[in-house]
């Protein structure tokens, strides 16, 4: 694993920050468990809660050019919306651009998205080169609507491109990025991560469904938008915040080091 020239970050943050860090970390690892990762690229943005006076608004990204399974909570980088560095344990790495131009432009207008999670997933970029979207084909599909959608533009480095992943994301969690991948925003890194392992899964059930070749049964609409409400976070419940618990035991019982 590589060196993290991270000693003393825990003494150098707030409590705040490295529960934050934690909780990034968290779901880091588990991208990578649950087969979303893509090598060393995509990214998890983390606010970390409370502003420093003159700092604004604060983020946690990973170092750029580390497998997810190796992020631990003293590795992940501390940068501001402007992409400025606050805290970097190992200034021998800095971040990826792309990373910085769409989780900033998520983040600076919408405080409600916490954590945003965008991912290169097999099944995700099969649905973003489907004309159709995701369909409404199972109930997982369904706990993901409604979902917005942003056209190509070309990898995501270009500053101007931010206003229009803000206007085609609007007020909605779940994004299909056509002929990229897809994103997920969330209240906290728990609810982000849930929604984004049940948007792969919805995905890798599409793609299975239309793979074989059989004909497939639509609920009607009046179905459809019942069950998307109940899905809706202030219906039942916001799901992830009961799942978080497990899946932290997941990843202490595989490597507690995640923690460091």
């Amino acid at each position: 694993m590589p060196d993290t020239h991270a000693a003393g970050v825990r003494a150098r943050v707030s409590d705040a920050e490295w529960q934050a860090r934690l909780d990034c970390a968290a779901v880091y690892r588990l991208l990578a468990i649950y087969g979303m990762s893509d090598l060393v690229y995509n990214h998890v943005t983390l606010r970390i809660p409370g502003r420093i006076p003159g700092d604004g608004e604060r983020l946690l990204i990973n170092p750029f050019g580390w497998l997810y399974e190796e992020i631990t909570a003293s590795s992940l980088i501390t940068i501001d919306l402007d992409g400025a560095v606050l805290l970097n344990p190992h200034p021998d790495v800095g971040i990826n651009p792309a990373g910085y131009v769409i989780h900033s432009a998520i983040h600076a207008v919408r405080p409600d998205a916490a954590c945003v999670i965008h991912t290169h997933s097999r099944a995700g970029m099969a649905v973003s080169a489907m004309r159709c979207g995701l369909l409404p084909l199972t109930q997982t599909a369904m706990r993901c609507m409604p979902i917005a959608t942003h056209d190509y533009e070309g990898p995501a480095v270009d500053l101007d491109e931010r206003s229009r992943l803000q206007r085609d994301l609007a007020d909605r969690r779940f994004m299909v990025l056509r002929n990229h991948g897809l994103l997920v925003t969330g209240p906290s890194a728990a609810e982000a991560f849930n929604g984004m392992y049940w948007l792969e899964m919805a995905c890798r059930a599409q793609v299975d469904a239309m793979a074989a070749r059989a004909e497939l049964t639509m609920p009607d609409a009046r179905t459809v938008d019942h069950a998307v409400h109940q899905y809706q976070p202030g219906t039942r419940r916001p799901f992830g915040v009961l799942e978080w618990p497990a899946m932290l035991r997941l990843l202490d019982r595989r490597d507690p080091g995640w923690r460091d």
